[in-house]
């Protein structure tokens, strides 16, 4: 078959409870493997419970799969949308059953993680594999579409959402203004096998803080932390975390800050919970004025880079369409073993 030739896009995602009881069985998918202790699943487990057991992300996915829809349709983008989450439903096992029956032989992935690394995008390659695998030989092959993180379509929204956020501080304060960058840490060991040479995962989000500070207030400060730690205590995660953080920026005389959590496409329970609840708890009790920017979400702008990922795949000399705005090499295919952990590696 012609390899630029495709007959459906899917929307992979991380997935999230709906109800109250799916709460620990999501976690427990989520988690299965890593030794995370009952206790925190039990800690964690109160935060989905704090939002009534549900979390954002699915409906999120169902509103940009509904602006996808309608941004192919508006485009003469002839692709039907699927959409399967890797950690609860519609699992993406069902979702490739469901394509194989419609008939669909060859697709692409989109999926909700614009970086390099195991957790947000090599994980999302073995899940596509194993949901292939489960469905059995007939199943469609599905390749997934580049990284986006310096793509205008992400980068954009990111900068105008800063734009917004500092407008709404007091401008008397500017020069004690510190814009601060979060997205999700992980293990020190997997930031350093994460890309062909290491180091993948942080270097893009370092890229990524650039051009949005570069973009959206190149007179202030800023830094780039982590956020939504979740492994046992004893393995070294990236830091500092953003609360610890925030004491650190107090005690510099900064009095006003600026959240974006660049490490996220839209805002599902580590922006509302670890971000909107905790560390604004944090900033509440330090006397920051704190204000937390918004995520792409369904920017017209991200939902049009979906559309344009998924033409450099499938236009001829498509190479001669794709945007960019970093430094950073770019690559459209993860070569094995990137991103595997060590430990996993053949």
């Amino acid at each position: 078959m012609d390899p630029m030739v495709y007959d459906a896009l899917v929307l992979v995602s991380f997935g999230g409870p709906e109800r109250p009881e799916d709460v620990l069985p999501f976690l427990q998918n989520v988690t299965r493997g890593r030794g995370v202790p009952p206790e925190r699943l039990a800690e964690v487990a109160e935060h989905y419970l704090h939002f009534g057991g549900v979390s954002p992300i699915n409906q999120q996915c169902r509103e940009l799969l509904a602006a996808i829809r309608a941004d192919f349709a508006a485009n003469g983008v002839d692709l039907p949308v699927y959409w399967g989450n890797r950690n609860w439903d519609p699992m993406l096992a069902d979702t490739v059953a469901r394509m194989r029956d419609d008939g669909i032989t060859r697709a692409l992935a989109f999926v909700t993680s614009a970086y390099g690394g195991y957790s947000s995008c090599r994980q999302y390659q073995e899940d596509i594999a194993a949901a292939r695998a489960a469905v059995g030989p007939d199943a469609p092959v599905i390749e997934k579409l580049r990284q986006f993180w310096d793509h205008p379509g992400f980068v954009e929204p990111h900068t105008d959402a800063v734009r917004t956020a500092l407008a709404q501080l007091d401008p008397a304060k500017r020069d004690s203004t510190r814009l601060v960058f979060t997205a999700h840490s992980i293990p020190q060991s997997a930031a350093a096998t994460a890309g062909p040479q290491g180091g993948r995962y942080t270097a893009q989000m370092a890229e990524t803080a650039r051009l949005v500070h570069a973009a959206a207030a190149p007179d202030l400060p800023y830094d780039l932390v982590w956020q939504s730690r979740s492994g046992p205590p004893q393995v070294p995660w990236l830091e500092p975390d953003i609360n610890d953080h925030l004491t650190t920026l107090a005690g510099q005389g900064v009095t006003s800050v600026v959240v974006s959590p660049i490490g996220f496409v839209s805002d599902h329970l580590e922006v509302v919970w670890d971000l909107d609840t905790e560390a604004l708890d944090t900033a509440k009790q330090l006397g920051l004025d704190f204000v937390r920017a918004g995520t792409p979400g369904t920017d017209p702008r991200f939902v049009t880079m979906v559309r344009e990922l998924v033409q450099e795949r499938t236009t001829p000399g498509g190479e001669r369409l794709r945007r960019r705005l970093g430094e950073l090499p770019m690559w459209d295919t993860c070569p094995t073993p990137c991103c595997v952990p060590p430990a996993r590696r053949p």
